[in-house]
């Protein structure tokens, strides 16, 4: 199952906004990631028993067992892939010049077809929605059924439909159905976070404003390891269902449930409100049913090295490292400090000073 980290915008006001889209806020906001990367395999991510003297081999990295001296090895070696590998020399300028006129054309033809208002068709959409309920709530919820009904079912079709279109035609297909509604989701989330019941108010409490940046900033760290190959989410390089091994799937199969679980968590607990519950609750479940459903397909596409990698790895944070079935190596941090990560960290810090800009953008949709 793939499920985009469908992550939605909030800002830390110690005065809530009860208007749609009034872009006062008295401290600077969470930093938000956006639904700009439609990704078919998030939920397909896997870690190794990975022993403490790696080789590294054709781009991949493989383990072999210890000399003894270290009782916390075993023998192995992944049956997965490497994530967050990146190999500079192997970069082609061509590929990178190809995904930035795709990402370009892509943004034009999104701004052109759904977001602007004169010309595209998200303020129809998300009128019609509307139209269903006056309630915020119900149609926060609406839309988030109608984007994991459509982002869901394209990943679960995937196998037959890269079989009569190509990997990259279903990629194109994928990612141009999936993003106006994830975009049209985020949007109407950040211009009515405010509108709902208000149930607690604790950002006058001291602390809480700290604890929950640094929580939403963990957050990212799990929601988006799958897109350490940029090329592949442009299709610029062939798509691929990864089995992953290494890194953030160590800790959890299944990063981005973590990861969208932390966020939801924290800015529920800042918002305080109805819409926000909504919101969360839609979110969680969509992804949560992307844990069965990605342990479906991997299982389906890797037979026995998916039920390797599955025995020594968990749902659950830290479960598998701490009942012994995930042997961490001793050099086990390098396997983060990678360009992947660091493009991680930076654009998550990007997105926290930028709130202010998405807000006001957003206001101006009247969604």
């Amino acid at each position: 199952m793939a499920t985009t980290p469908l992550v939605l915008s909030t800002s830390f006001s110690s005065i809530p906004n009860h208007t749609s889209h009034n872009k006062t806020h008295h401290h600077r906001p969470f930093s938000v990631p956006t639904s700009s990367k439609l990704k078919q395999n998030c939920h397909c991510h896997f870690f190794s028993d990975f022993p403490s003297k790696p080789l590294l081999f054709s781009g991949k990295l493989f383990t072999r067992a210890g000399d003894g001296a270290d009782s916390d090895t075993t023998d192995s070696t992944l049956v997965g892939e490497d994530s967050a590998a990146f190999d500079l020399q192997s970069q082609k300028i061509s590929s990178w010049v190809y995904f930035t006129a795709i990402l370009g054309v892509v943004l034009f033809v999104l701004n052109v077809a759904w977001i602007d208002n004169s010309t595209g068709f998200g303020k129809a959409f998300v009128d019609a929605v509307s139209g269903i309920s006056d309630s915020h709530e119900v149609v926060m919820l609406v839309l988030i059924l109608i984007f994991a009904s459509v982002h869901s079912g394209l990943a679960s079709f995937r196998d037959s439909g890269e079989k009569l279109i190509g990997e990259r035609p279903y990629r194109v297909l994928f990612a141009g159905t999936s993003l106006p509604l994830a975009v049209t989701t985020v949007v109407y989330f950040i211009n009515h976070r405010y509108d709902g019941l208000q149930l607690w108010q604790l950002q006058d409490v001291p602390g809480v404003h700290q604890l929950l940046w640094i929580s939403n900033f963990i957050s990212f760290l799990f929601l988006y390891p799958s897109t350490f190959n940029l090329l592949e989410v442009a299709a610029v390089d062939k798509p691929k269902l990864h089995l992953w091994e290494t890194g953030i799937i160590r800790i959890t199969r299944h990063p981005q449930m973590v990861g969208q679980v932390i966020w939801c968590l924290a800015h529920t607990v800042w918002i305080g409100n109805s819409v926000a519950v909504a919101a969360s609750f839609g979110l969680i479940a969509h992804h949560l049913f992307g844990v069965w459903n990605g342990d479906r397909r991997l299982a389906k596409r890797y037979g026995e090295d998916y039920k390797i990698v599955k025995g020594r790895t968990s749902i659950v944070p830290f479960a598998a490292i701490l009942d012994g079935r995930q042997r961490l190596p001793k050099d086990f941090y390098k396997e983060f400090i990678r360009l992947p990560y660091f493009t991680i960290t930076a654009i998550t810090l990007g997105a926290y000073f930028a709130h202010p800009l998405m807000h006001e953008a957003s206001s101006k949709l009247h969604w």
